[in-house]
């Protein structure tokens, strides 16, 4: 089946580009056009036509890409009309009448990109984040990502793996031949070198993920001490209700937002404090929770009644900014003990100190980043992946007598179909194809 779509960006705009994939895709090209195919890859200059009564759509540039050297890895048809509502719809009308194609579903192109071989689940998984990335770290990320450094990493991982496995199935198939003993600890080596390189994977922080789906930034702290306010300040615009009345904000309000490339999700939550009031209760305990799963923590405080016994000295002890409001009142200096945290002195009336503020807060963002040089997990997809890797890891490595070896082998089969499920590749066939490789059996 021919599938196509819409591939530029719903709306008025000034060109549409329809998009046409599938072993029909040279017949609609030439319906089409009334023409023969262009030039491979050579931006062409055509008319458009209506396929049952010849009439104009459109003129616009037809862009031809035999298979396989195309993005999906079959042929395809790149077609750049005015982008005006009218024509887009009078294009995707035309091709509804062909029998042969049918309107893409979500994703499709890239999914028989993955089929025919011309990218792996990572690279696919990069590009819908470059898609909707919506800060430059977050492209940047994407970027690495389609770079294929990761993929790199865990195919060759991958391909130890199967080597290591190859050993033993060899063993298993011809239980008369003994393995040699450099042989057998090669194994262990090669087990334990993988085992050890995820562990050092596993050990990000989570930072990957973390960039993709933002930062999660909660502001804390007991009522009126001006968290709605912080919140509706860092965001230019009114998102919380503000009021002298405690404890009116009973939920968690989020709000996204790009602090100079950097996603971020703030969380304002309920003030913190000893309450009757049932709703009221459960607000607290979910702004607990909020706090407990930040990667930064505000902890909003009144200048003029600073407690932070309790939980307020709990929250201020890890990723965490203690941000005493209301500083236009303060009389007295602080006391000497607020300086061990890590502060700053603001006054949401005055707008003052507002950027030391977000200055912190990008500090602590720009300490998350990565460089080039790191493997990363973007999704928890991934990491999952990873862990029951390592787990079956674990289990061979509890195996040190030569009969064990036997055993072994499925928890390295395991072990390696969980790699190769990161990048969509798994196939037990390329064990076979590693033991002919390296073995001479026959003789």
């Amino acid at each position: 089946m021919t599938i196509y779509a819409l591939s530029s960006g719903p709306g008025i705009s000034g060109v549409a580009v329809i998009r046409i994939s599938g072993p029909e895709s040279s017949k609609v090209l030439k319906l089409l056009t009334k023409h023969e195919l262009p030039a491979p890859r050579i931006a062409t200059l055509r008319k458009i036509n209506n396929i049952n009564t010849s009439e104009p759509i459109d003129e616009g540039l037809i862009l031809w890409f035999p298979g396989p050297q195309s993005y999906t890895g079959e042929d395809m048809v790149e077609i750049h009309v005015h982008g005006g509502k009218a024509v887009v719809e009078a294009l995707l009308s035309t091709l509804s009448n062909i029998k042969s194609c049918r309107l893409a579903e979500p994703g499709e192109f890239t999914k028989l990109a993955f089929q025919n071989g011309k990218i792996n689940l990572l690279k696919a998984e990069s590009i819908a984040d470059l898609i909707s990335a919506e800060t430059e770290i977050q492209r940047l990320q994407a970027l690495k990502m389609m770079k294929g450094k990761s993929s790199e990493k865990f195919n060759e991982l991958r391909e130890k793996l199967l080597k290591t496995l190859s050993f033993i199935e060899a063993k298993i198939d011809f239980p008369d031949e003994d393995l040699p003993e450099d042989d057998l600890k090669k194994i262990k080596e090669d087990s334990s070198y993988v085992l050890n390189e995820i562990n050092k994977i596993l050990d990000d922080q989570k930072v990957g993920e973390i960039i993709r789906e933002g930062f999660k930034i909660a502001i804390v702290g007991p009522t009126n001490a001006g968290k709605s306010s912080l919140l509706n300040n860092l965001s230019n615009r009114e998102i919380a209700i503000v009021s002298e009345i405690a404890g009116t904000t009973r939920d968690v309000v989020e709000t996204h937002l790009n602090i100079d490339g950097y996603p971020v999700i703030i969380s304002d939550t309920a003030g913190i404090r000893d309450s009757k009031d049932e709703i009221e209760k459960k607000g607290i305990k979910l702004s607990l929770k909020k706090a407990v799963n930040a990667d930064l923590k505000l902890v909003v405080v009144d200048a003029e009644s600073i407690d932070l016994s309790g939980f307020l000295n709990d929250l201020l002890k890890k990723n965490a900014i203690l941000v005493i409001n209301k500083s236009d009142l303060l009389k007295e200096k602080l006391d000497p003990e607020i300086s061990k945290f890590n502060h700053v002195l603001i006054s949401l009336k005055d707008n003052l100190n507002i950027d030391k503020l977000i200055l912190k807060i990008k500090s602590n963002l720009e300490n998350k980043f990565i460089s080039e040089e790191d493997i990363l997990i973007t999704r928890e997809r991934h990491r999952q992946h990873l862990l029951q890797c390592v787990e079956h890891l674990k289990n061979f490595s509890d195996k040190n007598d030569k009969k064990d070896f036997d055993k072994g082998a499925e928890d390295l089969r395991l072990a390696t179909r969980q790699l190769g499920m990161i990048v969509g590749k798994v196939d037990v066939e390329e064990i076979l194809g590693s033991i002919f490789n390296d073995f001479c059996i026959g003789k």
